[in-house]
């Protein structure tokens, strides 16, 4: 058989091998094309993004949070520092799974049910390339123990930071205040811009108040890392700006002094100099220690603070509300004065029982049989109820509240402090927008004597004391004195100009009720006069002893046991000194007090002591008295009539009921 052969066909292989060499080069010219595109889009179009994408790759911005201003006394005493720390952060762009994480992690450094909490929730409110701390203030052992097992939590490291410290802890807790660590709802207030690295804003006292000025401005620095998000270098550093540093009024000495008169009972205390509104001195006992606060107070201790019956976190001294007694019958008695109801000599009869007209109940001094004929000043050095009874009704609620308005009674004062208590000052509109009834004239009469609706803090009756003491000039209260921008700077003072002019428009009216004033410290029965022995200037006062319950009928209370008075009665006493040249104005209550010259008188007179000290025992443009002519002490002869409490007859509302007359 013959096979057959296929002959060769050269022209055409080589037609088809050029065929396929074409169209293998358009392949490889497209993708050249396209690669050049690509090119171009990464390297021309693009560049700018694609460069800093790679740059961020290699080079990462950290926030550098600002140091906060230090808080100083008027003398330079320090109240809060910064010292340096350590916390743990955890970036979570860099961590695959954070259960698991924490879970490793709480087995080479402790972490407790609150830290984890305030991670979560801050967690959710941070951007994922944002570092979150977990633990602050680390041990020493806590920091080695994670040094040697950092290889296995990627995206977790130690950072130094500068925590809060208040060296005199709970002396200052509820004027300095605290900081705390920045939570979820302070990420939508804050500036991110601003609070960029920062863990910690004001919570309370000056701390909040003063935030915008404590807190600075950020920093930053660029650090060069590695594939696995590790610092290589630090490639650049702009330093932030510190907070200024603030100055506060406050003397530590002095408060230290009404702090430790207190001896734990709970009141409150506030000393203002009436020239200029500087707060000196702000008490309120009992207290507790801030420092819990800055990097997250515990369950058990946050528990033990708010369930403590003497509530220490409550700010009794900025908040606190209480019936101011007789200790506004001097401002009263102006009332009337200025109002042109009365003048200096006009003289009322206390029989024990003022009657209103046509009404049998009556409203009664506490002297039984009343102390007689008495003036304006003798009413002011005897507390004598009937006077003043009289004086409100002849002026009306409607003109007492309009004057006591001047003294800011009713309204906040304007302290340089958030969260401060309005009060009460008992009014027809008061009433009105509280109540269903009408005002009835019993309850003009024993607004007279500081009781019914009344409720003042313990700062707005130091505020109208020290309006008074300064010839009814207003100045509103301050802390902050000055800031200072850096150590190396000079203080800059803070203004603190009047609120308007005096509200006293007769300089005698002035006189008058300070000579009653004086005479309750120096009168032979004047309720204070224990209180001016030693003190080299002349001093003027005024006691109160407010009713916490009503009583229920006409008889008079015999028992005189301290203890079962003290459950009854609010003590408050209100000094100003030197009474011839008024520089410090001190206003003082304790909770539960027997009297309030007796029981807190000497709490203002502690404070006085150390306020005369601190100034070297020298008053300038002030008469000194002489010691052989400084009054003696008179012990009073009968102590019912030692002070009179401000008890009407009338039913009083009690300090639970809607009065606002206690918290």
């Amino acid at each position: 058989m013959k096979i057959r052969r296929s002959l060769k066909d050269p022209r055409g292989e080589s037609l088809l091998f050029r065929r396929r060499a074409l169209a293998a080069f358009a392949l490889i010219v497209l993708g050249l094309c396209l690669l050049l595109v690509r090119f171009a889009f990464l390297q021309v179009t693009h560049h700018e993004e694609f460069a800093t994408r790679s740059q961020n790759n290699r080079v990462k911005p950290r926030a550098i949070p600002p140091a906060r201003g230090l808080i100083y006394d008027r003398n330079g005493v320090l109240l809060a520092d910064n010292v340096p720390a350590f916390r743990l952060e955890v970036v979570p762009e860099q961590v695959k799974d954070m259960s698991a994480l924490l879970a490793q992690l709480g087995h080479v450094v402790p972490l407790d049910p609150d830290d984890l909490e305030a991670f979560r929730k801050q967690l959710k409110q941070s951007r994922r390339f944002d570092s979150v701390p977990l633990k602050m203030h680390l041990s020493e052992d806590e920091i080695d123990r994670f040094a040697v097992n950092r290889w296995r939590f990627p995206g977790v490291d130690v950072v130094p930071y500068l925590t809060r410290r208040y060296p005199l802890g709970g002396l200052f807790a509820h004027v300095v205040g605290y900081v705390g660590r920045i939570d979820a709802d302070d990420v939508d207030r804050l500036d991110p811009a601003r609070y960029k690295g920062t863990s910690h804003v004001g919570r309370s006292g000056i701390e909040r108040s003063y935030e915008d000025v404590l807190h600075g401005t950020p920093g930053y620095e660029l650090l060069e890392v590695n594939a696995d998000g590790r610092t290589q270098r630090v490639l650049e550093t702009h330093a932030p700006t510190p907070g200024k540093n603030l100055y506060l009024s406050i003397d530590v000495r002095l408060q230290k002094a009404a702090e430790e008169a207190f001896a734990g009972r709970p009141g409150a205390a506030v000393a203002i100099d009436p020239r200029n509104g500087q707060v000196l001195a702000m008490v309120s006992v009992p207290t507790f220690d801030p420092n819990l606060f800055v990097n997250g107070i515990s369950k058990t201790d946050y528990s033990a603070l708010t369930n403590d019956p003497d509530k220490p976190l409550y700010n009794r001294a900025l908040r606190g509300v209480y019936p101011p007694g007789s200790t506004v019958k001097p401002l009263i008695g102006l009332a009337g004065l200025e109002t042109g109801m009365r003048k200096p000599s006009d003289t009322v009869l206390s029989t024990g029982v003022f009657y209103l007209p046509g009404q049998a109940r009556g409203y009664r001094d506490d002297q039984r049989g009343g102390v007689g004929t008495v003036d304006l000043a003798r009413a002011i050095e005897m507390s004598v109820n009937t006077y003043f009874y009289k004086l409100a009704l002849d002026m009306g609620i409607d003109r007492l509240s309009a004057f006591m308005d001047k003294f800011s009674f009713g309204r906040p004062t304007g302290i340089d402090l958030i969260g401060e208590s309005a009060g009460v000052l008992p009014s027809r509109q008061w009433k009105a927008a509280n109540s269903k009834e009408p005002w009835y004239p019993g309850e003009t009469v024993i607004a007279g004597i500081g009781q019914g609706y009344w409720a003042v803090t313990p700062l707005q009756l130091a505020h109208a004391i020290a309006t008074f003491a300064g010839h009814g000039v207003p100045y509103a209260p301050r802390l902050a004195m000055a800031t200072q921008g850096g150590v190396n700077t000079a203080q800059v003072p803070l203004s603190n100009p009047p609120t308007g002019p005096s509200v006293i428009r007769n300089p005698a009216n002035w006189d008058a009720v300070n000579q009653g004033m004086e005479l309750v410290i120096y009168g032979d029965r004047g309720t204070g006069r224990k209180l001016a022995a030693g003190f080299p200037y002349l001093l003027a006062g005024k006691s109160g002893t407010a009713e916490r319950y009503s009583r229920k009928s006409d008889a008079y209370d015999t028992n005189r046991n301290t203890a079962y008075l003290a459950s009854r009665h609010r003590a408050w006493f209100v000094a100003y000194a030197p009474a011839d040249n008024p520089q410090i104005a001190v206003a003082a209550i304790l909770e539960s007090g027997a009297w309030g010259a007796d029981s807190t008188g000497p709490i203002v007179r502690k404070m006085l002591d150390v306020w005369l000290a601190a100034h070297g025992g020298v008053i300038p443009d002030a008469k000194r008295l002489p010691a052989s002519t400084t009054p003696p002490v008179v012990a009073p002869t009968d102590v019912q009539n030692s002070e009179p409490i401000d008890d009407p007859v009338e039913d009083l509302p009690a300090e639970s009921t809607s009065s606002g007359a206690t918290p």
